[in-house]
């Protein structure tokens, strides 16, 4: 299970040759075979133009509201945070792959490519540390309360960061297929821990309230967040998670024009949908109930 979108054109197509014998652009849709199948490309480039428009700008105010907070600041700021500078990047290299993939296909270009789709790759770490922060934080308040400290998620994410660039620069000088298994794992690892994470932090929200006529507001504005969230995580990687798996049984045209290249730009379009949701939800999961419903040992528990 890997991006197969991310090798040099020059080795991926074998008829793109002009009459004269010099070789041509590459096809936009990378196989001459996949010209009876081209509308996988055309959703893969509508992707990248949607991240480039919109992603690029929502990560950067991300970035600057995170970064200008003085007070009110959720202990999972710190991990959205480098969440958002991976994907800003990879947004702001849209220009740059499409110009090599669509006309200069510079094999040395292609090296920037896959490091950028490298980092990619492994940026659900981040999300994982999101939900495991928050499911700690409703699931286990009182242990929470002992682990508030930036300075212990500043090292998990000096960690993550560690393990994202061994990643990218791993694949981007070895190739796609050095990292084949690294990203099949990481993908379940991850899609397993944020579903667990999520069901269990909607389970004692709704847990909380049973036998009660209604819902706390700030309880319910919590559960219809991570409702959101889980959907957001179900519908980038549950793609990937549910196809890659039955490689063997697609025909080349199958796989590489349009299941894989979808695959793939669905989950590129977490870039754009994170930090949408985080600039439009109004108070972000606050936990400060957590303190209040759960615990009367836990003060102000936000993540």
């Amino acid at each position: 299970m890997f991006n197969t979108t991310l090798g040099p054109a020059t080795n991926l197509y074998m008829n793109s040759t002009t009459p004269d014998g010099s070789r041509g652009p590459p096809p936009w849709y990378q196989f001459p075979v996949c010209a009876v199948a081209p509308y996988g490309f055309i959703f893969y480039f509508g992707v990248k133009v949607f991240n480039l428009a919109v992603g690029t700008p929502c990560n950067i105010l991300v970035i600057w509201q995170i970064a200008t907070k003085k007070s009110d600041a959720s202990t999972s700021d710190i991990f959205i945070f480098n969440l958002a500078i991976l994907d800003a990047y990879f947004c702001l290299m849209t220009p740059i792959e499409m110009v090599n993939r669509l006309l200069l296909d510079d094999s040395r270009i292609w090296y920037f490519q896959r490091f950028a789709y490298g980092v990619k790759d492994v940026a659900p770490l981040f999300l994982v540390c999101i939900c495991l922060d928050r499911y700690i934080a409703v699931v286990h308040p009182v242990l929470f309360t002992g682990i508030r400290d930036n300075k212990i998620r500043i090292g998990i994410s000096v960690v993550v960061w560690a393990l994202i660039l061994a990643y990218g620069l791993t694949k981007c000088t070895l190739g796609v297929m050095s990292v084949n298994e690294v990203f099949s794992g990481v993908i379940l690892f991850a899609f397993a821990v944020m579903v667990f994470c999520n069901i269990s932090v909607i389970w004692v929200l709704r847990r909380s309230v049973a036998g009660k006529e209604e819902m706390h507001p700030v309880k319910k504005k919590a559960f219809k967040m991570v409702l959101i969230i889980l959907a957001i995580i179900v519908s980038n990687y549950l793609p990937p998670v549910a196809l890659m798996p039955f490689v063997s049984y697609y025909t080349f045209v199958e796989f590489r024009c349009q299941i894989s290249i979808s695959v793939f730009s669905i989950m590129d379009l977490s870039c754009s949908i994170e930090p949408l949701l985080y600039i439009t939800k109004m108070d972000g999961l606050s936990c400060r109930y957590c303190g209040q419903s759960f615990s009367k040992k836990t003060q102000d528990v936000k993540v």
